[in-house]
Parts: structure tokens; C-alpha cells; sequence
């Protein structure tokens, strides 16, 4: 890819990779792909599916079926991937409401969604679902706030991606935070 002025910086978040043993993929392998698919300044954070990279707005919104297709194709695996820009990044750090609220933020995570909910289906979502979680949609975000951690709640991916017709990959606030970091540098 041209280096140019044109270039953003994004995050791909994919879901599932390195999780429990299961979906083995080396980040060595993973930043080839990106590499490959034409993205810039590749990096690679912790071993559960964080690429962030340099891309035109137009190749980067190419890379949640590319980089899907490639795993599948060498690996057998169907991994959904998310992507943000920095901005985006920055829009849900500083909206996050449970850390507004002063929670502790070892309890919070962020499912980031592929695609904007639809007003009803965030309605129709079941606040009660697992006391004592709890969770917030904004935009293309639902903030959750897990006091008996991750393992324990029944607000999943499966829950949320089936509730709101869309795919999304979850992350605990520290990796937030730390992948904005990134970002920024």
C-alpha cells in the first residue's frame, strides 16, 4: 500500500482466536495477513485477535471479510473481526457510563458490534438477564459491567449477537485502554 497523508489508524478486534486453546493463530501470522491485504505500520497486541494498522478508510472498511476469508482459508476457522478507528476508540473510552458511575474498572468490558442495533431489538433487550451484570447499548457499543467477571455472566456474544442481529467481539476496559494507547502511538 502507498504511504500517503490518506492513511488512518485502525484497530481490528477479532473474535475467538486463542481462546481456551481453541482457534490457534500465531500473531506473526495474523499481522502477515493485514500486511498482505495492504495495511501499514501492522502490530499485533497480546495474542487474542488486537491488529492495529494504517489503512485508507476505503481498504480498512474491505478488511472484515478479507481478513475472515483468509483465516478461513488457511486455518479452517470462521472469525468475525470488528474494526474502529482511533476516534471511535477515544468515543467509547470517554462514554463508557458504568465508569462515569465510578465502577470499579476490573468489572468493565465492551462488546464492540459489527453494525448499529436497530432501536427495538436494544429494547427488547433483557436487563434482567443476569443479575448482577449489567449492561449498557450506546451506538455501536454495549458496555457491561461484570462483578463475577466474564466466565460467569450470560450477557455473551451468542446473547447480543442474536438479540441484535449483528456480530460482536468483547474486551475487558484495560485492553481498551491499552490498545487506544497503541493507537496513539
Amino acid at each position: 500500500m502507498k504511504q500517503s497523508k490518506t492513511l488512518s489508524t485502525y484497530v481490528a478486534l477479532l473474535r475467538g482466536i486463542n481462546v481456551g486453546g481453541k482457534n490457534r493463530l500465531p500473531m506473526p501470522d495474523l499481522a502477515q495477513m493485514f500486511v498482505e491485504a495492504g495495511c501499514a505500520d501492522v502490530r499485533t497486541y497480546i495474542q487474542s485477535g488486537n491488529v492495529i494498522f494504517k489503512a485508507s478508510e476505503a481498504h480498512a472498511g474491505k478488511l472484515p471479510v478479507l481478513i475472515p476469508r483468509r483465516i478461513s482459508e488457511d486455518y479452517g476457522y470462521k472469525i468475525p473481526v470488528v474494526t474502529r478507528t482511533a476516534g471511535q476508540l477515544q468515543d467509547t473510552i470517554q462514554n463508557n457510563p458504568f465508569l462515569k458511575a465510578g465502577t470499579p474498572e476490573a468489572t468493565l468490558h465492551v462488546y464492540f458490534l459489527a453494525s448499529l442495533p436497530d432501536p427495538s431489538s436494544i429494547a427488547a433487550l433483557d436487563p434482567d438477564r443476569s443479575p448482577p451484570d449489567r449492561f449498557c447499548v450506546r451506538e455501536r457499543d454495549v458496555y457491561v459491567q461484570l462483578p463475577n467477571g466474564m466466565a460467569r455472566t450470560k450477557l455473551t456474544n451468542a446473547y447480543f449477537d442474536s438479540k441484535l442481529a449483528t456480530i460482536s467481539t468483547a474486551r475487558n476496559w484495560r485492553t481498551v485502554l491499552t490498545l487506544f494507547e497503541l493507537m496513539q502511538g
